[in-house]
C-alpha cells in the first residue's frame, strides 16, 4: 500500500492588486514615526527582495471557507471520488473567516466543519476538524492523514490549506504588502499505485522563535490599540529559514533513500522569493552539488503570499501544465517543504 495525492484543486481569487495599489498608503515605522522614503522606492525595494509584483485578494462576500470550499470541489472532482467516501477533512488556515472590512476571526463553527456542509456530505464518520500550524500547515495536514492511513483509521483525506490574509494587514505596516488570499487543496488515499509519500520530517522551535510571528498593534499609533494585525521580524525568520529549513529537507530526504540528483521539483512555502532562493542554495551546498536548472517553481511573483495556500497551489498548478517552464511525469520526485509562524518547519519527499 501506498500513500499519494490522488487529486488536486486550488482557487486563486479574480481581484489582482498590484504594486501600484500602494502607492497611495501611508507607510509608517514600528514606532509611528514617518519612512523618511518615498512610497514608490518603498515599493521598488519590496519588490526587489520578494519578488512581488501583484497578488490576489478575495472578492467582498467571500470568506476563507468559501475559497477552501472551491478548492475541494476542484480536488474531489479531479479525483473521481464520492466526497460521502472521505474520512477525513483536515484544514490549516491562521485566522478562520474574516468578514472584509472586519478584522474579528471567526472559526465557529470551525472551517472543516463549514466546508463539509458546503460539500452536502451526509457521512458522519467524516471527521472534519482544523488545524493550526502556521504557513506549513497544508503539508503537517498532508503528514496527518497519512498517518490516519497507515494506523488504519482512514483510507481516503481531504486536506485543504486556506487563507484571506488581505484582511488581517496593518495597511501602515510594509509588509502588508506581501499576503494575499488563496486556497489549495488535495485528496490522500492508499492506492496500489506505486510512489507517494517517501518519507516526512517536522519540527517546532519554541524556546526563542515562538513570536516570531504574532498579532500586534497597528504601526499607526492613534489607532485603536484594541485592534491587532499579522506582524512578524522578518529578518529573524529570514535567518531562522536559512539555518534551519535546508537541514528539515535534507533529513528528509537522507531517510527517502533518494539521491539528490533524482530530485525534480522542490515545491518551497512561497514566502519571499529571496528567501526561497537563499533555502535552495543552502540546502544543496548540503550536498556538495549544483542547483540543476527549473528546479524550484515559484507563483509569488503574481500570487504573493497566502500561508498555508502556496504550497497545493504551486503543486496544483505545476500538476495541471498552468506554470510556464515547470511540468510534472509520473515517477518524479519532489520534495515540499515550508516554514511558518510557531516556528515550525516541515517537509516530504514524494514520488509523482
Amino acid at each position: 500500500m501506498n500513500i499519494k495525492i490522488t487529486g488536486t484543486g486550488s482557487y486563486i481569487p479574480d481581484t489582482i492588486e498590484k504594486n501600484d495599489a500602494f502607492h497611495q498608503h501611508q507607510f509608517l515605522n514600528t514606532d509611528g514615526s514617518v519612512i523618511n522614503h518615498p512610497n514608490e522606492v518603498i515599493i521598488e525595494k519590496f519588490k526587489a527582495i520578494t519578488g512581488i509584483a501583484e497578488r490576489r485578494y478575495a472578492k467582498p462576500h467571500l470568506n476563507s471557507s468559501d475559497l477552501g470550499f472551491f478548492a475541494a470541489e476542484r480536488a474531489i472532482a479531479d479525483a473521481k471520488i464520492d466526497p460521502e467516501t472521505l474520512d477525513y477533512i483536515i484544514v490549516a488556515h491562521n485566522f478562520g473567516d474574516v468578514k472584509h472590512n472586519t478584522i474579528q476571526s471567526d472559526v465557529l463553527p470551525s472551517l472543516a466543519a463549514r466546508i463539509k456542509h458546503s460539500l452536502r456530505i451526509k457521512n458522519q464518520k467524516c471527521i472534519a476538524y482544523d488545524i493550526l500550524f502556521g504557513c506549513p500547515g497544508w503539508i503537517e495536514g498532508v503528514i496527518q492523514a497519512q498517518a490516519f492511513i497507515k494506523a488504519g483509521m482512514a483510507k481516503r483525506c481531504l486536506v485543504i490549506g486556506s487563507e484571506t490574509l488581505s484582511r488581517v494587514v496593518d495597511k501602515h505596516d510594509r509588509d502588508s504588502m506581501i499576503f494575499s488570499d488563496g486556497a489549495g487543496a488535495t485528496i490522500i488515499e492508499a492506492t496500489e499505485d506505486e510512489g507517494g509519500i517517501l518519507a516526512h520530517e517536522t519540527a517546532s522551535f519554541t524556546y526563542d522563535e515562538a513570536y516570531f510571528l504574532y498579532f500586534g498593534n497597528s504601526n499607526n499609533q492613534t489607532l485603536d490599540k484594541g485592534t491587532r494585525y499579522i506582524k512578524m521580524d522578518g529578518r529573524k525568520i529570514y535567518e531562522f529559514a536559512l539555518t534551519n529549513v535546508p537541514k528539515a529537507m535534507k533529513s528528509c530526504l537522507d531517510a527517502s533513500g533518494v539521491d539528490i540528483k533524482d530530485v525534480k521539483k522542490i515545491f518551497i512555502h512561497q514566502a519571499n522569493e529571496k528567501m526561497d532562493e537563499a533555502i535552495l542554495k543552502r540546502f544543496y551546498r548540503l550536498y556538495r552539488t549544483e542547483i540543476p536548472e527549473r528546479i524550484m517553481p515559484m507563483s509569488i511573483q503574481t500570487l504573493g503570499n497566502s500561508s498555508v495556500a502556496t504550497v497545493p497551489t504551486l503543486f496544483d498548478l505545476v500538476k495541471n501544465n498552468k506554470l510556464e517552464n515547470h511540468s510534472l511525469t509520473k515517477g518524479d520526485v519532489v520534495i515540499f517543504a515550508s516554514v511558518g509562524a510557531g516556528m515550525h518547519i516541515n517537509a516530504i519527499v514524494y514520488k509523482y
